[in-house]
């Protein structure tokens, strides 16, 4: 048992140790630093040492790393030259210095000094339809960003191209590698807006050797269940407010809530009587425990069968029954199925998914819950049967929370035939014991330990408990599992009850928490961080900003520059580092499969973007002019977020967060704006996807905001 125990240890190590590097195999070394005192070191993914455990490479995270990304002309940090390294599996392709003293370099690496800005050139590489790391081009105000401080909570507050997410990514790797025994033990948690976008961003972490997080969305927070259709953004909101923690509260006392009349349960030779003195004192007592409602049941129950095993031992006159009897007569009436039927109608057992059912399912139940709702927010619940959405699994948490765990035995005793199908697993798990015993039992004697150790206890400790599972998927098979460290992406976007639900999952409050709230487009959002985060932990939350926009060229950051005043005159984009020399244009909705087509013959990736109403309109157009675009469909899942590999995706606003294009053609702004009460800063996060080119497509006229795109020549083609 040992060796095996050792084997597979040793196994699961090397295991990992080999994923990691199958993972950081491209790009591993990208950068050199020559020292006035330490000469050269290689920067890398991870840290290498030969036979001889000298060091090769260098850690991107490590402390001595740091000049790599923070030193600079002024502040050279002992650095006489920063090299970055461009590498084709083992082959260096290309080479770019930055000079950082040029009194302590000789002539001969004078005359070695190579290539353009490494950043620069990063910038204008075509998009793949996945992020990259940045390892080798983080900046400075980014790495302090990624190296600060993991407790308490940090709010990363950027605009569009600042580079938010892919810091967020890179913190997650350094926060593994500086506290990797006490997170690697309770996992981090990164938390995206949809599953497109965690298709996009899935290759980072394994890049930079890190194999074992879980990411997910909101709707993936619930175990066993995978929500991506999406309410109506009225619907959402509603069930997105705080509020609704009081009404799901209700709804659970409502299922609490005994009957006026006495009920008489008929037991052949005689009856007893649940009157509803008895069923007040039952449920006060079960409420009083302060236990949720499925572990408050028991309290509940003990109470009635007490009360009913008194009156039966009255009815066959044995009087007064010591503590043993009344056990005894308690489990006989536990059995009988009148007796069961009237507890399961009094205080039933309940799982999320049943209380929200019925909640919906009922005008009744909806008018007691939701007393503190208009009339019109209870009819904006009301509904029969469907698919579960994002906006319904917050609540399902919240239910849970509520309800608490139900014992799967107690729901096989509840299945018909319970009882037999109970005594035989019983019996089968006995058995199993005793053959593990028995097996102990004989390994000691060979071993000469018998005196040392019993043999149940070492059965036990080998009893199997099951394939080998990562943290990862230990923490998503589980609601209750606490975080060493969460990370919520576009953060902005989540409501009042999702953020209940991330909260429970991190009860540290080690988290990093990333967006901007010019962004947010749903009408459950953040208006600002201290609306999210005080009533969690007031005071006790930084902030970081990040400010320069590596992604969007300065011609297109004008143009949503100026839709961002009419949000709110007090916002100021990020400021762009480069410009792309193609300015942004408009034209007529009939020439998109023209434009669509041009656009692709400039090489990189497209995106049209599209109001919800018109995207499957759009998408068929699209597709008819290039037959190997695809349209990324909500409530598809990640079979929906593989479009994302075509050269040319058609997708709505809200897929479209936090992605980027080499080319995006914007389709109806003015329907994007108005498409829900914070459409404009939809129409914001569109024009923001572009690292290239920027165009807008249209039937209606172009509001003020857009007056900076010039007209477009085309031929036009009635296909709308």
């Amino acid at each position: 048992m040992q060796n095996r125990s050792e084997r597979d240890t040793f196994a699961e190590m090397y295991a990992n140790r080999l994923a990691r590097l199958w993972a950081v195999e491209r790009g591993l070394v990208f950068g050199r630093l020559d020292h006035l005192d330490e000469g050269r070191l290689y920067i890398g993914k991870l840290g290498l040492t030969d036979d001889e455990q000298e060091r090769l490479l260098i850690d991107w995270r490590a402390p001595v790393a740091q000049p790599f990304y923070r030193a600079t002309p002024a502040v050279p940090m002992g650095v006489t030259r920063r090299r970055h390294l461009q590498t084709k599996g083992r082959v260096v392709t290309g080479v770019d210095d930055d000079l950082l003293d040029l009194d302590a370099i000789s002539d001969d690496d004078l005359a070695t000094l190579n290539g353009e800005a490494a950043l620069l050139a990063a910038l204008d590489e075509s998009r793949t339809g996945r992020m990259r790391d940045i390892v080798a081009t983080i900046q400075a105000e980014q790495d302090r960003v990624i190296r600060a401080d993991l407790n308490g909570v940090l709010v990363v507050q950027g605009g569009p191209g600042t580079g938010k997410t892919v810091v967020a990514l890179h913190r997650a790797a350094y926060l593994l590698y500086t506290h990797r025994e006490r997170l690697e033990r309770r996992g981090v948690l990164i938390l995206g807006p949809n599953l497109t976008f965690l298709r996009y961003i899935e290759q980072v972490l394994p890049s930079l050797g890190e194999t074992d997080v879980l990411l997910s969305t909101v709707g993936e927070l619930y175990p066993g269940l995978t929500a991506t259709a999406r309410e109506r953004p009225e619907v959402a909101a509603l069930k997105g407010d705080a509020r609704m923690a009081d009404v799901l509260a209700r709804a659970v006392r409502d299922r609490q809530r005994v009957g006026r009349k006495a009920v008489e349960l008929r037991l052949g030779r005689y009856s007893l009587t649940i009157d509803p003195g008895m069923l007040d004192g039952a449920r006060n007592k079960a409420i009083r425990s302060r236990r949720p409602h499925n572990q408050a049941r028991a309290v509940f129950v003990r109470t009635i069968l007490n009360a009913l095993a008194r009156q039966a031992a009255k009815k066959l006159g044995r009087g007064l029954i010591d503590d043993d009897e009344l056990a005894d007569l308690r489990e006989e009436l536990r059995t009988e199925q009148v007796v069961r039927t009237a507890l399961n109608r009094y205080w039933p057992y309940l799982t999320p998914q049943r209380l929200l059912i019925g909640l919906y399912g009922s005008a009744e139940r909806l008018e007691y819950a939701g007393s503190a709702l208009s009339r019109r927010e209870r009819e904006l619940l009301r509904r029969d049967g469907g698919e579960w959405t994002e906006s319904d699994v917050p609540l399902l948490d919240e239910a849970a929370e509520l309800l608490g765990e139900i014992d799967e035995q107690v729901l096989r005793a509840s299945a018909a035939n319970a009882e037999e199908e109970l005594a035989a697993a019983r019996q089968a798990e006995e058995h199993e014991r005793e053959a593990e015993v028995a097996y102990a039992r004989e390994v000691l004697q060979l071993t000469g330990l018998s005196d040392v150790m019993e043999a149940e206890r070492l059965a036990e400790r080998q009893r199997g408990a099951g394939p080998y599972l990562t943290t990862a998927e230990k923490a998503a098979a589980d609601r209750t599992w606490a975080y060493g460290h969460v990370i919520v992406d576009e953060a902005q976007e989540l409501s009042p009850m999702a953020w209940r639900a991330v909260m429970r999952r991190v009860p540290t409050r080690s988290m990093t928490i990333v967006g901007d709230i010019a962004q947010t487009g749903s009408a459950a959002g953040a208006r600002s961080w201290g609306q999210v985060l005080d009533p969690f932990v007031a005071g006790r939350w930084r902030q970081e900003k990040l400010t320069v926009n590596y992604r969007t060229p300065v011609e297109l950051m004008a143009v949503a520059a100026d839709v961002l005043a009419t949000i709110d005159p007090e916002l100021r984009a990020p400021r762009s580092v480069r410009e792309s020399g193609a300015e942004p244009w408009s034209a007529p909705m009939t020439a998109l499969p023209e434009l669509v087509k041009a656009e692709r013959g400039e090489g990189g990736k497209v995106a049209v973007v599209v109001p919800d109403e018109l995207l499957e309109r759009v998408g068929a157009v699209v597709t008819g002019a290039v037959p190997e675009a695809a349209v990324v469909e909500p409530g598809r899942g990640r079979a929906g977020a593989a479009a994302l590999d075509a050269p040319v995706a058609v997708m709505n606003v809200t897929d479209a967060k936090g992605l980027e294009f080499d080319s995006v053609i914007v389709a109806e702004p003015g329907l994007i704006a108005a498409q829900s009460p914070r459409g404009k800063s939809d129409l914001y996060v569109a024009l923001t996807r572009a690292t290239q080119r920027l165009g807008v497509v249209h039937e209606t006229p172009l509001e003020p905001a857009l007056s900076r795109l010039r007209p477009r020549g085309h031929e036009p083609t009635n296909v709308l």
